[in-house]
């Protein structure tokens, strides 16, 4: 047990570090380490990715919150595009979450495994959108936090390889993007993993210490060490080569893909 819980406080080690140097969120590298924790501790293979992507929407609630308020204390957050990326957001975080269990195990590693596979290639080609129209209103923006909360709980991540592309195409600075997609996150973390509870609550197989798909040991391990960690990410992003590292990430990315694929 003790072997366990020291892998759930290395992989927050590795999440802090990467959200430190890239600003990305941890579930990228998350999902599939569980999947392959759990693979090891028995857990039922109809469960584990399940329980791997809620378990990763949970620990992005506290990690988000430190973000939103270094974030918000710079002043960089667009608060009243926040309001109207969430309900939105809510309602697809539900949404995806009941996607996710009506999916095989199976089909949704395939499902993680072709998104990893995008960002991946987005890191290493760095692709992002031209700026090319203005800010949506109300049902626009609604919209978008719906595709974006959708899309981001059935993969189990805060949401920021999708809010901060849309936010760039709508003409927002790369700055003002990262914050807010960074307290967008914090709906997203929240919506997606009540709704991976609610949905996994009668789940068969699920392992003693989880609520629905949530799986609380691995929650607290990785989001206690991510949180210590990512100052020392954040120090190291201004000493080592970027560009560099953003190819190995890159790289790193696409093999997690692979592997979650077969």
């Amino acid at each position: 047990m003790l072997e366990i819980s020291l892998i759930y406080f290395f992989i927050g080690v590795i999440v802090g570090l990467l959200a430190g140097l890239f600003g990305v969120g941890g579930g990228l590298v998350i999902v599939p380490a569980l999947v392959f924790v759990f693979a090891r501790i028995g857990v039922n293979p109809a469960v584990a990715v399940h329980l791997a992507i809620g378990t990763s929407l949970a620990t992005i609630i506290l990690t988000s919150m430190a973000s939103v308020r270094a974030h918000h204390r710079r002043g960089a957050v667009l608060w009243p595009q926040v309001k109207q990326l969430t309900p939105g957001i809510f309602i697809g975080a539900a949404v995806g979450a009941m996607i996710a269990d009506a999916l095989p195990a199976s089909v949704l590693r395939q499902v993680f495994a072709f998104f990893e596979w995008a960002v991946g290639l987005q890191i290493l080609l760095r692709l992002l959108p031209k700026a090319a129209r203005r800010l949506p209103g109300w049902v626009g923006m609604g919209l978008a936090g719906t595709v974006i909360g959708t899309a981001s709980s059935i993969i189990g991540i805060g949401g920021g390889t999708l809010t901060v592309p849309f936010l760039l195409w709508c003409n927002v600075v790369m700055q003002r993007a990262v914050a807010t997609a960074s307290a967008c996150g914090l709906p997203i973390a929240i919506a997606g993993a009540l709704s991976y509870v609610a949905t996994g609550v009668n789940a068969q197989g699920l392992p003693a210490y989880a609520t629905g798909y949530v799986y609380w040991p691995a929650v607290l391990g990785i989001t206690f060490s991510s949180v210590v960690i990512a100052p020392l990410g954040a120090a190291l992003a201004h000493r080592l080569p970027a560009d560099s590292l953003r190819r190995y990430f890159g790289v790193f990315l696409i093999g997690l893909g692979v592997y979650m694929f077969v």
